[in-house]
């Protein structure tokens, strides 16, 4: 099979030849496309599409997720994606929370009862995002989450080595939870660790691997993240008062009086 395969595609063989023609005129074969009428089916198929998507959407992908939640408010979307759920706990959404995309939900029941992950009003997550929780995550209103963040309040396993030989899970201590303030972004493919409270306005730019608190209204960049950026303008200072003024312009005006006399004095 190999010798028939060398020989057809390096003879000079008429037949060789002549398949190799065949060939590529198949791989470049194209038809015209006249709008009349391909411009309808196009139509066609992206109003089938749709109706396709809305039903997968409202009558299987939502249902089914919602059906993990323990609370969720109202206008709640999923897309059209089965997300991963693994684990018990408590999954608690505000109104019009949008998962743009799948997204993958880890609960470690081993450090609680009910580990709880709370996203409030507003929300959207991205594609392909990941969120672990061991005791609790938070995450605020108006928050932009975009795709492939990685949001975790435990590593799932412990840092001592001798633990980790014998299988053990993280201590109590490893296992902090995480809040994410109020009308936060946080960028594409960016890490939130365990413990980490990422605060009211800021923005954690893609790729950034935060293990420390942000500020509020703080733009934070890197591995490890680092405050590049405030998002809140200094306030102007305070206006002096008069007698300030006064003693300022005094002091002007005599600076002034004294250089024209020492200009006179060269001249002369």
């Amino acid at each position: 099979m190999k010798n028939l395969v060398r020989f057809l595609a390096s003879s000079d063989h008429d037949v060789a030849r002549a398949l190799r023609h065949v060939r590529r005129q198949v791989r470049s074969f194209t038809l015209p496309a006249p709008r009349p009428l391909v411009v309808p089916m196009r139509m066609a198929f992206e109003a089938a599409r749709e109706v396709y998507y809305f039903g997968a959407r409202v009558l299987v992908c939502e249902p089914h997720f919602k059906s993990h939640c323990a609370q969720y408010g109202k206008g709640v979307r999923t897309g059209t994606f089965i997300h991963f759920i693994n684990g018990r706990g408590d999954i608690i959404l505000g109104d019009n929370v949008v998962l743009d995309g799948k997204t993958d939900f880890i609960f470690a029941a081993r450090f609680c009862d009910r580990p709880t992950l709370r996203i409030g009003d507003n929300t959207g997550i991205g594609h392909g995002c990941r969120i672990v929780v061991g005791k609790s995550v938070t995450i605020g209103k108006h928050c932009m989450i975009a795709a492939g963040v990685f949001i975790l309040d435990s590593s799932g396993h412990p840092s001592d080595p001798e633990a980790r030989r014998r299988g053990l899970p993280p201590s109590d201590a490893e296992v902090r939870p995480v809040v994410i303030e109020d009308n936060v972004w946080l960028g594409t493919r960016s890490t939130i660790f365990p413990g980490v409270t990422v605060g009211e306005g800021s923005v954690v730019s893609a790729g950034s691997i935060v293990m420390a608190d942000v500020p509020p209204y703080t733009v934070v960049a890197g591995n490890p993240a680092r405050r590049v950026a405030s998002l809140r303008t200094e306030p102007p200072p305070p206006p002096a008062p008069a007698a300030d003024r006064a003693d300022a312009s005094a002091r002007r005006h005599g600076a002034d009086d004294a250089a024209r006399r020492s200009g006179s004095d060269s001249a002369s």
